[in-house]
């Protein structure tokens, strides 16, 4: 698979980790949009949320409550916004679900 996510996952491309553990990656992306901007990723190879499947139901959790304690570990008690794109139209670049956890300023809306 030619996924750089997955090769991330594998260690084959060097990242900013986070916080891993036995299903999921979190690492800071390499062109930041916010002052805090890191990715969470699931170590399974899902495409895109539209991909998941009810058996994904715990991962995605999972990535969520990362996310949170991520934030909370970055002191991001004055808010933060968590997007995931999806599809083509949504802004997906990378076919490997992923969330932005973006902080440390004020976000606007819409956001785009």
């Amino acid at each position: 698979m030619d996924c750089i996510f997955c090769k991330i996952v594998d260690g084959s491309i060097p990242s900013r980790k986070v916080r891993e553990d036995e299903s999921l990656l979190a690492f800071f992306d390499v062109e930041p949009k916010a002052p805090i901007h890191i990715l969470v990723i699931p170590k399974k190879h899902v495409a895109s949320l539209a991909e998941a499947k009810a058996d994904d139901e715990a991962l995605l959790g999972r990535l969520l409550i990362a996310a949170a304690e991520i934030a909370r570990e970055q002191q991001l008690g004055k808010g933060f916004r968590v997007v995931i794109s999806t599809g083509a139209e949504g802004g997906q670049t990378v076919d490997h679900l992923h969330l932005h956890l973006l902080g440390g300023r004020q976000m606007h809306w819409p956001p785009g």
